[in-house]
């Protein structure tokens, strides 16, 4: 019980290899979709197109 606020702590958090591996697959991922994909799309565009729309 935490006597400044009233709260109090209800659960217990436990940090297991499942929890890293499923998150560092999701940092790759949306990564790769922000990182990427407006490069591809960047790459197709005219050179001074590109410069304008910066």
């Amino acid at each position: 019980m935490n006597w400044q606020t009233f709260s109090e702590l209800a659960f217990s958090f436990s940090l297991t290899f499942d929890i890293i591996y499923k998150s560092l697959i999701f940092s790759l991922v949306m990564g790769f979709i922000g990182g990427a994909l407006p490069a591809f799309r960047a790459a197709r565009m005219n050179v001074v197109e590109a410069m304008r729309a910066a």
